[in-house]
């Protein structure tokens, strides 16, 4: 192996403080090292025509720049080797600007020592680097959208319009969702089915798309290119392509009445039935559960579309990327007992008030107390209901229930303008573009804004009575009302699980689906080729889930458009002959790549190349390309070969936020002691016990691990793992009398370079504290040594 170590001034911001003539002199006595350079910039066009010059004449193998941090400029480096003729992972950095000479200012000298120790160490692993190649593999361009609601219907249509091929699976009898069901949206009060049924009819008209309603995903297996998804298409028995839509002739012959639940339970529909009059498809079917078999249905048809034998037909897809647009369930009204709902006839939810107000629902629009089925003359709102309450376990806020109880209110008044109408508030959440103007609108038109929490509510002899608190006020009231209408909140679609569970996808707190960044990848599931819009992933509004189903199909283009995808070459692999198949692997993935079949196999394609799996395999037949066991342990035994430092800390530190956070302090100046040495892994997950006891054994007086903050793993889990280990560590130190306060973790956000200087500061008092490794043991020999 010959490597050339190229070491940057940075102008001043290295050289000022470290002694950059003594780094090329000490990076030339390393092993393997054919040249050492100092450069002034290494990363300007002269430097790295310096470096592509060095490559081709000296024959190097693999290049050391000493520079500044590897998140910032490896990319930059990679693409000067490879234009030289190297390959692009024959490359290694020391950080020696951000985690050096900018955090040890005042220390040059100890900064210096630590500068050699960190080009020691990249060129140890530098010594152990292969090439690595990119591999690319066609892929299917068709998608998936699973989840026919508004979400669904954005993205299978932009994706169609795109050109690709689109499955849209939607397990009700037909598309449109949640919104097909409302009156008006607000804050327009646009009449809902009028802009939502011509996308419904556009998807249905699309030779792009191959609408299967009435089906369900039973199994996905592959990875992203590949998505191999079985499912079925339950008997609607009836011939889609025989029934005109007609469905008066056929239910009005069915003497079978049920509860209706498109309209809630307020309505009622036939054992044969249309789910909604503007259904896609406009195709009947047949309840089933309801069903008495008599056969009447099936006469009435002109077109004889009834057709009892049909049988559920399996189907089979292979597409390249998924939308899940799973979307959400209301809230069961009845866990709060003290509202009444499912007591009291006359308190209904939002859906229920949605279903009265429109003109196609059980009441064709009039707002009646169904106890009666009189005109309400006063009718009270419950913010709230499942919403921001710890009691029924969802502290989030639903986002759009003050925003249609102001829309649902507003539109009484406006039929009823003689109605009390009251909305019970805690306060209101009018965030969006036009709703404060739409809040405002509902106080002019003399809707009653009450501030306090309802208590309960109770049925009398002439209607209902809510007791609640008005906090202007100050006191405890009670009132009145022909109708209470809860406002129910939004909570996670547990029809949803199987999807979730096949995909392996990861939950929040609150149930609904995780996404891969809040910010940064909205749409984007841990599992490459998963996209997930709508309220699959939380409450929102129509328009954001639009936005989001149009933000998925786009991703989903990208992804799939070239025909091809390139494989990171930077990820995991199995030794066969070392395998067990104990699996442990398998749980320890947040990816779900790997499966054993007598040995385990990782899927490359949906390896993210965390590591976890490496460090939890007992027998070490699990390793990394890039980031080798041997790698690794090559830099400890470098950083230790020369103990310049007491107390001295070996620090593992995960890519995304801890090494991050330690660039920071770096860019913002902030100053921590020089005793620690830190290596770069992907994942706090990554490090393997092995690290931790071969650095105690060659005389680090501690050890830092650190990584993303919990609940915020860029691997979903990495950190989890790690934290497991390190507590099994602690112990196994104790046992063999080596201090566990030795071995200390760390949380940190990227954001966090202070903390994680604070940390560092604490661990080098604590170890001062303790002692050189091995004092516990001699104290604990009678001669006093070891």
């Amino acid at each position: 192996m010959r490597i050339g170590v190229y070491i940057c001034h940075c102008g001043l911001n290295i050289a000022a403080t470290l002694d950059v003539e003594e780094l090329r002199r000490f990076a030339e006595t390393l092993p393997n090292v054919v040249v050492a350079r100092d450069i002034q910039f290494t990363c300007s066009d002269a430097g790295q025509n310096t470096i592509k010059s060095d490559i081709a004449e000296l024959k190097l193998d693999a290049v050391v720049v000493a520079a500044c941090s590897p998140r910032l400029h490896e990319p930059t480096f990679r693409r000067t080797i490879t234009e030289a003729g190297l390959n692009q992972y024959m490359l290694e950095m020391a950080n020696i600007r951000e985690q050096c000479s900018w955090v040890h200012m005042d220390s040059p000298a100890l900064a210096t020592q630590k500068a050699k120790d960190l080009i020691a160490m990249a060129v140890a692993k530098a010594s152990l680097l292969r090439p690595l190649e990119t591999e690319s593999v066609p892929v299917s361009r068709d998608v998936l959208v699973i989840g026919g609601g508004v979400a669904g219907i954005s993205a299978a249509l932009d994706l169609a319009n795109a050109g690709l091929r689109v499955y849209l699976v939607e397990r009700r009898p037909t598309i449109g969702g949640y919104m097909a069901l409302l009156t008006d949206v607000f804050p327009t009060n646009d009449c809902s089915i009028c802009v939502l049924a011509p996308k419904m009819a556009e998807v249905y008209a699309n030779p792009m798309i191959k609408l299967m309603t009435y089906s369900e995903i039973l199994a996905i297996e592959g990875t992203v290119g590949h998505f191999r998804v079985t499912g079925v298409t339950k008997p609607r028995y009836v011939d889609p392509t025989l029934c005109k839509g007609c469905i008066n002739e056929c239910s009005s012959a069915c003497p079978v009445e049920v509860p209706n639940e498109y309209d809630f339970g307020l309505g009622k529909r036939k054992a044969i039935y249309m789910a909604i009059p503007q259904s896609v498809p406009l195709v009947a079917c047949i309840d089933t559960n309801a069903c008495i078999g008599c056969g009447l249905c099936a006469e009435a048809c002109p077109a004889d579309a009834v057709k009892y034998d049909q049988q559920a037909e399996e189907f089979k897809l292979d597409v390249g990327a998924i939308v899940v647009a799973t979307g959400w369930q209301p809230f069961d009204a009845s866990r709060k007992e003290e509202y009444g709902f499912g007591r009291y006839r006359d308190v209904v939810t939002t859906l229920q008030i949605e279903r009265m107000l429109n003109a196609a629902g059980p009441t064709r629009g009039d707002i009646v107390r169904p106890s009666t089925g009189e005109i309400v003359r006063s009718v009270a709102f419950i913010q709230c209901v499942g919403s921001r309450d710890q009691t029924v376990g969802n502290p989030y806020c639903s986002r759009i229930c003050c925003m249609a109880s102001l829309k649902n209110a507003q539109l009484i008044k406006e039929r009823y303008p003689d109605a009390d109408v009251s909305i019970h508030y805690i306060d209101i959440r009018a965030g969006g573009e036009g709703y404060e103007e739409f809040y405002l609108r509902a106080q002019r038109l003399g809707i009653n804004f009450i501030r306090g929490r309802v208590s309960s509510v109770e049925e009398g002899e002439d209607g209902l009575y809510v007791h609640y608190e008005d906090t202007l006020l100050g006191k405890t009231l009670m009132k009145r009302y022909d109708l209470v209408v809860l406002s129910t909140g939004l909570e996670a679609n547990s029809d949803a699980d199987v999807v979730g569970n096949l995909l392996g996808l990861s939950r929040r707190p609150d149930r609904f689906f995780e996404i891969a960044h809040p910010k940064m990848r909205p749409v984007e599931a841990h599992i490459d080729g998963v996209f997930i819009a709508g309220c699959a992933s939380g409450p929102k509004e129509i328009q954001v889930s639009i936005a989001q189903g149009s933000a998925a199909a786009s991703k989903a283009m990208q992804l799939l458009f070239k025909g091809e995808i390139e494989l990171d070459p930077t990820v995991a692999f199995v030794d066969r002959d070392k395998c067990i198949g104990c699996r442990l692997c398998v749980d320890t993935c947040p990816s779900r790549a790997i499966s054993v079949k007598d040995t385990a196999f990782v899927d490359e394609a949906r390896c993210k190349g965390c590591g976890t799996c490496a460090a939890a395999c007992p027998v070490d037949a699990i390793e990394m390309r890039l980031f080798s066991d041997e790698q690794i342990l090559a830099q400890i035994r470098a950083a230790t070969t020369v103990k310049g430092e007491y107390p001295f800390i070996l620090g593992f530190l995960c890519n995304w936020c801890s090494y991050a956070g330690a660039d920071l302090a770096g860019t913002s100046r902030i100053q921590y002691p020089t005793n620690i040495r830190i290596i770069r892994v992907m994942c706090a997950g990554r490090v393997d016990p092995s690290f931790v006891l071969e650095a105690l054994r060659r005389g680090a007086d501690g050890v830092l691990i650190a990584g993303c903050r919990i609940g915020e793993c860029h691997y979903v889990s990495g950190n989890l793992h790690a934290l497991q280990r390190v507590e099994v560590l602690r112990g196994l130190l104790k046992e063999i009398g080596i201090d566990p306060r030795r071995l200390k973790v760390a949380w940190c956000a990227a954001s966090e370079g202070d903390i994680l200087a604070r940390r560092i500061e604490e661990f080098v008092e604590e170890l001062k504290d303790l002692g050189p490794v091995g004092t516990e043991l001699a104290a604990a020999l009678p001669s006093g040594k070891v």
